[in-house]
């Protein structure tokens, strides 16, 4: 089945409210997206938002990378040859992820269609429900706990609170949580704003509260000062910035091992098929895997969801990155009900166009 029509548009997806992290406070998030239609009609669909801050590209970038005249080779292309398609652009565009989600979701999406499966079930599914956590992004304690009741009310279990710009601010807010809501597992995400000393006084304070894990807490190019980190506390310390591609994961993975944890993003490391490198990686170091997100789309938060349960050293879920979103352009996708995520069994990513 060959490939008939392709169409690239980014849209600004309005946020339902603003947050913040320990380097910026976000209101909006533009999302790049990718349409291929095949003969018999069948359309993959795929999204792209990458970090500019993390990966060097933008939204911005993508767009007018996959508008170029190059793409128009792919026209003609059959669908069984996807992976193919997914090596030459990573060639043509090399340390551009952004670029590369884009068409790699999407033709996954068109392929797994056109088999009338799942994406899961091309790799093999080894999951199927995990818990997400759902983010709090930097305020002050009142309105940390405001917050977290409300979510606690929605049924998740689950919370990740954004820290790094005071530590000693920091510790009080986890507390707080901990103390008004000791039945909920929380998670904490400096954003690389700790220096080690910081690490240290935190991990002090909090180790009696039993934090699920600590995402990238120094900046990146400082992970070996993690090695002075008793290793008990470093196996629940997670990479996020400085884990950007398979490289970066053999670098992580001989002993000492900085992070006992990776944090696998779709838009960092460019898709499916360089997410699963990452995961074999991970595995034969003993590593467990958290995948997170930006503030995507429904399109590629299913996608990192049917990738992550095909890995079987899968153990964290941070896939509320459409949650705050006030629009998209699909519906379906995956399934969310008391803070557990699932997939459905319908082909491809199981998402809808609504019309435009």
């Amino acid at each position: 089945m060959k490939i008939k029509n392709i169409e690239v548009f980014s849209k600004n997806l309005a946020l339902t409210k603003p947050y913040t992290i320990a380097y910026k406070t976000i209101a909006e998030v533009e999302n790049v997206f990718l349409l291929i239609t095949l003969e018999n009609g069948v359309v993959g669909v795929g999204a792209s938002n990458p970090d500019l801050e993390v990966v060097g590209e933008s939204p911005s970038d993508v767009l007018k990378n996959c508008q170029s005249g190059y793409f128009q080779k792919f026209i003609g292309k059959k669908i069984q040859h996807f992976r193919a398609i997914i090596f030459e652009i990573g060639k043509a565009f090399p340390d551009k992820p952004g670029t590369l989600v884009l068409w790699d979701i999407a033709l996954h999406d068109a392929f797994a269609k056109f088999l009338e499966i799942p994406v899961a079930a091309i790799y093999g599914q080894h999951h199927y429900s995990l818990p997400t956590s759902v983010t709090i992004g930097i305020m002050n304690i009142v309105d940390t706990v405001k917050e977290a009741a409300e979510y606690v009310k929605q049924g998740f279990k689950v919370l990740k609170i954004k820290t790094g710009q005071e530590v000693g601010l920091d510790i009080e807010r986890i507390k707080k949580v901990n103390e008004k809501f000791g039945n909920i597992k929380i998670r904490v995400d400096a954003n690389q704003g700790y220096e080690i000393k910081d690490l240290e006084k935190f991990i002090k304070a909090t180790h009696t509260l039993g934090l699920e894990i600590i995402e990238q807490p120094l900046l990146v190019g400082k992970e070996n000062e993690l090695a002075t980190i008793d290793p008990h506390y470093r196996s629940i310390l997670v990479a996020d910035e400085s884990l950007k591609n398979s490289n970066s994961a053999i670098n992580f993975t001989p002993s000492p091992q900085p992070f006992g944890i990776f944090n696998i993003k779709l838009m960092k490391c460019g898709g499916l098929l360089a997410a699963q490198e990452i995961a074999t990686i991970a595995k034969a170091g003993g590593i467990d895997l958290f995948w997170g997100c930006n503030d995507e789309s429904i399109v590629s938060i299913t996608a990192a969801l049917h990738i992550a349960f095909a890995s079987a050293n899968t153990k964290y879920l941070d896939l509320d990155g459409s949650l705050d979103l006030a629009e998209d352009i699909v519906t379906g996708g995956f399934i969310l009900k008391d803070g557990l995520m699932s997939i459905s069994d319908k082909p491809g990513l199981g998402v809808e166009l609504m019309a435009r």
